[in-house]
């Protein structure tokens, strides 16, 4: 049996928390805020309650394979997990509304169709074919095994098929998700849907390589899950299961420094002095902080994987309205900008200030959990911003502007509204500027993958959005998946199959 100090208590820290007690090893939980789940948390004023991180659960079969790996009861009857039908609705800068059903691709075809004219559909469904084939070709390396040694090959290659395109007399192939949008699906409101997959991770579709396909993919193929009582409710579950299976935590417990002896960790070093010894440590920091903690001693050697800088976060404004939800209110809607170069030049940093008429995520759960009473409504609207931006009023004034191409007259009914800002964020997760990582993606020459879970220092793991395979909670379950698998395995672990 391990001594084992995991620092941070995200859902990726969790994921390997309660794998490696299940294993048999101690395992110490050391938490610098007084409360688990890392970007997973909620908000709660005068009855309303709100999820200010992640709202929606893709890939649950994640989190349903580490409750059946960690005891008897199964995810479902930890929390209830609910098929959010229709999976969004899209509001086009044109007027045009789109609502696509849940995993199912011959009901995507014909609402496109309906709703952006003949051949819409099919153009898409196409797409989601060969996006398909990205998955296949990407999901083992980039999802369920520890990065490879010549991860290279997952840098150089990419994975997506895209179709011939004629060109200035030259056949190219789309090599970015703005090309699939341009030259394959042909309808800027197609473009739009596309994109707002990348955008929603900050990535600006005119470079994210056409390997980000998988992510709408992903959402088509697994279905959106909404978790009853907000998604805090599945990071409370996953939380009591590490309890269940004796994993100590302490809050309000700064780790400030990673202990060495002989090339080997030893221990974690506290703010208050104490120091706990330990066999293994599993980081769920970023790379910033790792870096702290080891005292600028280099945990990546040449031709690794470099740490990633997050460039985006998010602005969250939670809205308490009065009167009840309408009947057939879609549970998300995307609000699609009508200046998409003015949106990304801003998120890249080429033009200053915020956004005009942002790219808006609109949640409007129907759970009675979420509200004082069936007379009010509890609506969560996101939006991407560049980390360590300092978002005020007016930022908000633009958010609700554009919610209200999806929510009529919501300025009425509006009671109070609260603000998180990217410096939220970074309280919650000790990001730098509040950053918001994003899954790893092939090509590009890797600067959109992630460092390998393991590092130079024999006995230190990384877990987490900034470790492999990134970010958004399908992928920091899988961390602490592959964490805990090298831990018991040994370096020979090639993930579950």
């Amino acid at each position: 049996m391990a001594r084992i100090a995991v620092i941070g208590a995200g859902m990726g820290a969790l994921a390997s928390a309660a794998r490696l007690a299940v294993a048999g090893h101690r395992v110490a939980v050391y938490e610098r805020t007084q409360t688990y789940g890392g970007a997973v948390r909620r908000f709660q004023r005068d009855g309303f309650s709100f999820d200010t991180g992640p709202a929606l659960l893709p890939l649950p079969a994640v989190y349903r394979d580490l409750f059946v790996k960690t005891g008897k009861e199964p995810l479902e009857a930890c929390v209830e997990l609910v098929q959010v039908d229709p999976s969004v609705r899209h509001v086009f800068p044109d007027g045009t509304r789109a609502a696509l059903p849940n995993a199912s691709r011959a009901g995507v075809v014909a609402a496109l169709d309906e709703a952006l004219g003949p051949g819409a559909g099919q153009r898409w469904g196409d797409f989601l074919v060969r996006a398909r084939e990205a998955w296949d070709r990407t999901r083992r390396p980039l999802l369920e095994e520890p990065l490879w040694p010549n991860w290279q090959v997952l840098a150089e290659r990419e994975p997506y098929p895209a179709v011939p395109h004629k060109r200035l007399l030259r056949t190219r192939r789309a090599a970015t998700l703005a090309e699939i949008g341009a030259w394959e699906l042909r309808d800027p409101r197609l473009a739009a849907l596309l994109e707002s997959h990348a955008l929603a991770y900050g990535l600006d579709p005119r470079e994210t390589p056409a390997s980000a396909a998988v992510l709408p993919y992903m959402e088509h193929a697994f279905g959106t899950w909404y978790v009853r009582g907000g998604l805090r409710e599945l990071a409370r579950a996953v939380y009591e299961r590490c309890v269940a299976r004796k994993v100590e935590f302490r809050f309000g417990a700064e780790v400030t420094g990673v202990l060495e002896k002989d090339g080997r960790v030893a221990g974690v070093e506290l703010a208050d002095g104490t120091v706990a010894e330990a066999d293994f440590v599993v980081a769920g920091v970023a790379p910033a902080a790792l870096h702290r903690l080891t005292r600028g001693t280099a945990v990546r050697g040449d031709g690794e994987v470099p740490a990633q800088r997050g460039t985006a976060s998010r602005l969250t404004v939670l809205l308490a309205l009065r009167g009840g939800q309408p009947e057939g209110t879609a549970h998300r809607t995307v609000v699609h900008t009508p200046d998409r170069e003015s949106e990304l030049d801003a998120l890249s940093g080429r033009t200053p200030g915020p956004v005009a008429h942002p790219t808006v995520s609109v949640l409007r759960p129907d759970d009675p959990a979420l509200v004082p009473d069936p007379g009010h409504e509890a609506v969560t609207l996101s939006t991407v911003v560049p980390a360590g931006s300092q978002a005020d009023e007016r930022h908000a004034e633009y958010v609700i502007a554009a919610a209200e191409r999806a929510i009529p007259g919501v300025r009425d009914r509006l009671l109070w509204h609260e603000i998180r800002t990217p410096d939220d964020v970074a309280e919650a997760t000790g990001a730098e500027g509040g950053a918001v990582p994003a899954p790893a993606l092939a090509a590009a020459g890797g600067r959109l993958l992630h460092p390998s879970n393991s590092t130079r220092v024999e006995g230190l793991f990384t877990v987490g959005g900034w470790a492999h395979p990134g970010g958004g909670l399908p992928h920091a379950g899988m961390s602490g998946a592959l964490v805990a698998g090298l831990i018991v395995e040994g370096p020979e672990f090639r993930g579950s199959r």
